[in-house]
């Protein structure tokens, strides 16, 4: 899959007092993007919770380029940065991207898989792996060591 993107609507709520869009909004819209992402290509809630796993993060980081405001036409997408050989560890990487080209932000977010029933980390089940082969990658990928 060459991208993946979504256009992202921007809520009253999401402004901070200086009427641009407020830092805790950014995280959100990268999550929202990952589970859209996921469930997309089958890889649900539901399913997730029968088989016992789900998603856990360890870095969220965002580099904020461009203030957002309301009204402003805005897309996110979702790139894989790096990852294991067995896809148990990972980066994926967000653009927010202005109409017109202009990147307003980038988030970075290190994550893994956990067994929600032992609370450890895991390899993901062969579903996971077929869907972490679907997401873009950024030019820059590369395979991590773990």
């Amino acid at each position: 899959m060459n991208e993946y993107k979504k256009e992202v609507a921007i809520r009253w709520s999401d402004l901070d007092p200086n009427f641009h869009v407020r830092h805790s909004v950014y995280y959100d819209w990268g999550a929202w993007m990952r589970m859209c992402f996921l469930t997309e290509h089958g890889l649900t809630p539901q399913v997730m919770t029968t088989q016992q796993f789900g998603p856990i993060l360890f870095r969220e980081e965002a580099l904020f380029r461009k203030e957002i405001h309301f009204g402003d036409q805005l897309e996110i997408n979702v790139c894989l940065k790096k990852c294991t050989s067995n896809f148990a560890r990972w980066t994926m990487v967000h653009e927010l991207i202005k109409h017109g080209g202009a990147t307003a932000a980038i988030i970075t977010v290190d994550g893994a898989w956990i067994d929600t029933a032992k609370r450890k980390l895991m390899i993901p089940p062969e579903n996971a792996v077929k869907l972490f082969e679907l997401i873009p990658r950024t030019e820059d990928f590369e395979w991590i060591q773990k």
